[in-house]
């Protein structure tokens, strides 16, 4: 990632609530409804050959209900028939049959080694579609959610491979020509990796463009790229405009080149090695003085070495060559006591006499770095020796002390997870380099999702105890993550709930909700203003608003397989029901 510029997020302090005092468990009835589906979601179980973490969250944890942001309530799923079929809410008393808007033209049955298929709204009136076999459609869909204007109709149609499944698509127009941007998610064998799972995730970021040729318009592959990496993204999208790519991932993703580019990067990474040259000397100290190695050419003869000593510098060139050493010492020598011997006709050995015994030096030269300090094992025990007092055998040896040290045991165990080093990567689409990275640290990512559809999607990650919610803007270089929510102890609340399958949050922010694997869901909302007074006894303050958990439970014994939140409602999809929970009223 060398010359990418490193990067933080910066949260606004306007958007934290320091003085949150936790959610209050409200017992108010929600309004749940349920929908029976005709034939049951075309789930596709994990096979014994997918056995890692990565096929886990990739497909295991796949969510099956597909969210239309273009149209306020308006979900999709794909059934076993390989139907695409629509539900489309105006009224939660009213709910309308699930409608096919669209049929795959391959029969599922037929494949052994398929995955799940997959869906993406790439515009108001574009479609990506996956038949979880290779396959890939583009399809034109008119203006969705109502049956008089909607007709998918295929546009393109072609295999690219080996099963994938869709993680985001964009449409753009760039010189007047229509362009669809898809990336590709596959997890595929890894022969060369024998030391860990042997799988490796490719990322293949598709661009299909339309090609006018003699009045005939028609859909082309206009590039194809391809990103590798060892485990699953969290979170990897397009930007609106197709210039560029954004992941959140445990472990870095770098393009695979081509021959051309390959030999370029050889290029590059052989000088980088040719830059990291063994040190050109090696030094060591005591009290009392400074012993200075440096390997000097066999043809070289005493006659041909110059070493100049002064109280604060020194400077040593062999025969009519630069200096090879020259500069500021650290600190005063006894430049007169100071000598310089060669030894064994290979190596040139300095001793110099500090002037104040004791200190140690912390360098040779200052602002040298060409230079390798070697410490000798009395030295090294010294060292330990000194930070002896700072250790001790037992965890708290002292419960007195005011200031007992600190007791990694008083960690709760959801304050701990695995993957505390992700990093979110900025690719640029030309150069296929990375432009920006930030390292997320302990920031783990909780989920995302679509505020605004002409904008990328945005990503939830715990800072502390709070979730804050971050909207890239990959046209503003100055305000590139904008963090514009927060969900208070969301953070923390979540850490507890270990059967956790789905999180999302109203694109308003007015709530956000986690799932478990079976029936139970959890809503918390934002912090409202109390119609009553309401007093902290443990302080003696009125308390001015609360914020309330609301717990739904779902009539329904199979595992839940996909979950999703607009504004006013959640939809909760079951193998062959689909429920509808009333969170907001209607405006």
């Amino acid at each position: 990632m060398a010359g990418a510029a490193h990067c933080s997020l910066q949260a606004k302090r306007m958007l934290l609530d320091p003085k949150f005092e936790g959610y209050k468990l409200s017992l108010e009835p929600l309004a749940c409804y349920q929908l029976g589906l005709d034939a049951a979601v075309a789930e596709v179980k994990l096979r014994d050959d997918q056995y890692t973490l990565d096929h886990m969250r990739a497909f295991g944890m796949y969510n099956y209900l597909h969210l239309d942001s273009w149209y306020q309530d308006n979900v999709y799923y794909v059934d076993q028939f390989g139907r695409v079929m629509n539900v489309s809410v105006t009224l939660d008393t009213a709910l309308q049959k699930p409608r096919e808007v669209f049929r795959l033209p391959t029969d599922l049955t037929a494949y052994d080694n398929r995955l799940c298929a997959s869906i993406h709204f790439s515009s108001s009136t574009w479609v990506t579609l996956s038949d979880g076999t290779g396959r890939l459609f583009l399809i034109k869909s008119g203006k969705r959610g109502n049956s008089a204007s909607e007709k998918w109709e295929i546009v393109f149609n072609e295999e690219l491979g080996s099963p994938f499944i869709i993680a985001h698509s964009v449409s753009f127009v760039k010189s007047d020509t229509r362009s669809v941007a898809v990336l590709l998610l596959r997890v595929e064998k890894d022969e060369l990796d024998t030391k860990g799972s042997g799988f490796h995730i490719t990322l293949e970021w598709v661009t299909i463009a339309e090609i006018s040729k003699e009045g005939d318009h028609r859909y082309e592959i206009f590039k194809r790229r391809v990103l590798q990496g060892k485990s699953v993204p969290h979170y990897a999208a397009i930007e609106p405009s197709g210039d560029g790519l954004m992941i959140v991932s445990y472990k870095p993703f770098k393009f695979m080149q081509d021959e051309d580019n390959k030999l370029e990067e050889e290029n590059d990474d052989t000088k980088a090695t040719d830059e990291k040259k063994d040190p050109l000397y090696y030094w060591q100290q005591t009290e009392d003085d400074v012993t200075i190695t440096v390997h000097i050419p066999q043809e070289i003869t005493k006659d041909d070495i110059k070493v100049h000593f002064s109280p604060d510098n020194i400077c040593v060139t062999l025969k009519d060559q630069p200096p090879l050493m020259e500069g500021k010492l650290y600190s005063s020598v006894d430049h007169e006591s100071c000598t310089w011997i060669i030894k064994d006709n290979k190596s040139l050995e300095i001793s110099l006499i500090k002037k104040s015994e004791g200190p140690r030096w912390p360098e040779l030269i200052i602002g040298d770095t060409r230079g390798e300090f070697i410490m000798d094992s009395s030295q090294c025990s010294e060292i330990a020796e000194s930070l002896m007092h700072l250790t001790s055998e037992v965890m708290n040896p002292n419960p007195e002390k005011e200031n007992p040290p600190c007791n990694a045991q008083e960690l709760e165990e959801c304050d701990a997870f695995l993957e505390d080093s992700a990093s979110l990567c900025r690719f640029d689409g030309d150069t296929l380099k990375v432009t920006h990275v930030i390292n997320l640290g302990s920031n783990q990512y909780l989920f995302s999702v679509v505020v605004d559809p002409r904008e990328m999607p945005c990503f939830c990650l715990r800072h502390d105890v709070d979730a804050l919610l971050w909207q890239p803007h990959s046209d503003q270089p100055e305000n590139m993550w904008e963090h514009i929510a927060t969900f208070n102890a969301l953070g923390y609340v979540q850490a507890s709930k270990q059967d956790k399958k789905f999180m999302a949050c109203a694109p308003d922010y007015s709530y956000a909700a986690l799932c478990e694997c079976l029936r139970r869901v959890f809503i918390y909302r934002q912090p409202t203003p109390l119609s009553t007074v309401l007093y902290n006894r443990k302080e003696g303050r009125q308390v001015g608003q609360v914020a309330k958990q609301l717990v739904a439970t779902l009539e329904a014994n199979d595992p839940i397989l996909g979950f999703q939140a607009t504004s006013e409602r959640l939809f909760v999809l079951t193998t062959k029901t689909l429920f509808l929970i009333k969170v907001n009223p209607g405006n």
